[in-house]
């Protein structure tokens, strides 16, 4: 993200050496004054536009980034920061989309493939020089166990964005959102951009529903919590299938009931947001159609009321 243009940074790195240029030449050589200026505007112009963000996906180039940093969260799940070519590099990722993970892997006969799998990073554009990307490995997961076995300094091959769903801010009055597992990193993706957003104007609630098997599934849950504690706007609900003793939230699978009572009633600027195993996006694809939302596409595409990712 650009400094503000009255920021220390530029007036330590622009302004101030520009000034000194034009003042040492008025007093050494007065007759060049006007000379200095425009050297001291050119060079100026440089060093800003190099200071502005620099967009670096290739809708249809794969390139290669370097991992930085890995953080473990559990057994099978860590967030992987890689490194951008610059400190001012972006990834150029509009809110709602994601990009697209490629490794050759060996296949069982021996013979190489290049896989591809989708992600949705958990940083964003306001946050130059890295993007993260948070994924849980499973056994029979091709680019997911690749990605568990990289070490820092190894590098992955990228390339995006992909997506039918770009967020706009106040797009629609409410969000609901219906995440399970993994899927709640496009879902978080939105929320952040809607609460950055209050400050201009952004008014869109949201409510979501996480449903993930026992307590330690729950993926960035301290994120979460600490959102909907910053604002007001945002309202979390949790299901488990296998909750502990003294559990307050739902319980099971995701129901019309719990979508009922969670999340905002069936109007036109309304939208819900599903991400999560395919047979769960199937099975809430016809409870929200029962409960009076327009019937999800397939492959749904921005308009839709249903939108799955």
């Amino acid at each position: 993200m650009s400094q503000p243009l009255l920021s220390r940074y530029y007036f330590d790195g622009i302004y101030i050496p520009a000034g000194l240029l034009v003042v040492g030449t008025v007093i050494v050589k007065r007759e060049w004054t006007l000379y200095a200026a425009l050297v001291a505007l050119v060079l100026g112009a440089i060093k800003y536009f190099r200071t502005l963000p620099k967009k670096v996906l290739k809708k249809d180039q794969f390139q290669e980034f370097e991992l930085k940093e890995k953080t473990v969260i559990s057994h099978n799940v860590a967030i992987y920061r890689f490194g951008l070519p610059a400190p001012t590099s972006i990834l150029g990722l509009p809110i709602g989309q994601h990009i697209s993970i490629g490794a050759v892997l060996e296949q069982p006969d021996g013979s190489t493939k290049e896989i591809v799998r989708s992600y949705t990073p958990i940083s964003g554009d306001h946050q130059p020089g890295y993007f993260d990307v948070l994924i849980k490995s499973y056994p029979t997961g091709n680019i997911s166990r690749h990605m568990a076995g990289l070490q820092v300094g190894q590098t992955i091959r990228v390339k995006g964005p992909k997506g039918a769903f770009v967020y706009t801010p106040n797009m629609v009055r409410h969000f609901g959102m219906i995440a399970g597992g993994t899927g709640i990193t496009p879902m978080l993706q939105v929320v952040r951009a809607i609460i950055r957003g209050r400050k201009a104007g952004d008014t869109t609630q949201v409510d979501l529903i996480f449903a993930n098997v026992t307590p330690q599934d729950i993926l960035l849950k301290e994120d979460l919590d600490a959102l909907a504690a910053e604002d007001s706007g945002f309202r979390v609900h949790y299901v488990l299938d296998k909750p502990p003793a003294g559990w307050t939230g739902g319980v099971g699978y995701v129901t019309p009931d719990m979508i009922t009572k969670w999340l905002p009633k069936p109007a036109d600027d309304v939208k819900i947001l599903l991400c999560g195993p395919p047979p769960m996006i199937s099975g809430l694809k016809k409870s929200t159609e029962a409960l009076g939302f327009k019937k999800a596409r397939p492959v749904s595409k921005l308009e839709d009321q249903v939108f799955a990712f």
